[in-house]
């Protein structure tokens, strides 16, 4: 028996293969930019070089499902006694517009913020606030003890001194939920952009807690832009008000890599990497925990028209990782 297909059975066959082509060159794209940690943190000369070449890094398997689960826990509890009285929608879109104070005041405590899609015409939540809520920040990492602990381990330590950071300065913290379906997108930016430092220092470190997937909302990154230096700056400016120095920079889309990644990865960012991360349009979540850091010695200067006022209170890190 011969099975024969017409001009549509062709074009849909071809279809196919296409499809398969491309699944199986970005799954090629994303295993050349993963690696294994090693046992105590610390980055292999060769880890290191790819770092400084791609401005980014994913190291696979950094934190342990316990870590993970602790993480989540930990914010479940902190989101449970969480009283919605003041509410601070967070979009990367509109973010020259944010000057309120309780979204500039985060920068030293545990603020939280809403989806933009959360409420409402009437601006009333649409769901219950554990789905609704963007993120929390941005200072769990020196305030809450889970968070402290997980930040400065010894081997985020080793990490930040593989890269040949002295005096490692934590500044900033995230927890991002990325909500089934309102997920919000945060568009193309650099993390200087709004951690500045002469010279420029700024790292990101970004942990998938849960599965991260092209679905709900991955990183992507353009390997190797950090090259070509910062764009633009967010700025505080005299009155309190908080806005972007130059408009938002054009990047060729086509150039980003999707960093899909399991649950327990470290994605290691650049301080100039260009990334993204689209909406959640999916069913399942994606949950993840960032810091970032500048160095606190070797001259370097933590620059005072930042978005917020640098608490010198903090501590960086000692040479074990706590302090």
């Amino acid at each position: 028996m011969s099975l024969r297909f017409g001009s549509h059975g062709r074009q849909h066959v071809a279809r196919g293969k296409e499809a398969k082509r491309a699944t199986r060159k970005i799954a090629s794209l994303i295993a050349a930019y993963k690696t294994a940690p090693t046992s105590s943190g610390t980055l292999t000369p060769e880890q290191v070089a790819q770092f400084h070449n791609d401005g980014f890094l994913v190291l696979e398997r950094f934190a342990s499902p316990e870590d993970c689960i602790r993480l989540r826990k930990r914010i479940d509890t902190l989101l449970h006694d969480f009283d919605p009285k003041t509410i601070s929608i967070f979009t990367t879109r509109d973010q020259a517009k944010k000057t309120d104070n309780y979204f500039l005041n985060s920068a030293s405590d545990v603020g939280f913020f809403f989806e933009d899609k959360a409420f409402d015409e009437d601006g009333k939540l649409r769901q219950a606030k554990e789905l609704s809520i963007n993120k929390v920040g941005h200072a769990l990492h020196d305030l809450d003890p889970v968070f402290r602990e997980f930040s400065r381990s010894p081997a985020v330590c080793n990490v930040l001194r593989s890269l040949g950071y002295n005096r490692p300065l934590p500044v900033q913290s995230m927890y991002i939920f990325k909500q089934p379906s309102i997920g919000g997108e945060v568009v193309p930016h650099q993390d200087s952009t709004f951690i500045h430092t002469t010279p420029l220092s700024c790292v990101g470190l970004w942990w998938a807690l849960e599965d991260a997937t092209r679905d709900n909302g991955c990183l992507w990154a353009i390997p190797g832009i950090h090259k070509e230096g910062l764009r633009r700056r967010f700025l505080l400016a005299p009155d309190g008000s908080v806005f972007f120095d130059k408009p938002q920079p054009a990047y060729d889309m086509s150039a980003f890599v999707p960093l899909e990644c399991p649950a327990g990865t470290l994605v290691l960012l650049h301080g100039e990497n260009v990334h993204y991360s689209a909406e959640n349009t999916s069913p399942v979540s994606r949950h993840s925990y960032s810091m970032h850091l500048v160095e606190s010695a070797n001259g370097v200067a933590w620059s005072s028209d930042n978005w917020y006022v640098l608490v010198t209170a903090r501590a960086p890190f000692s040479r074990s990782g706590y302090r």
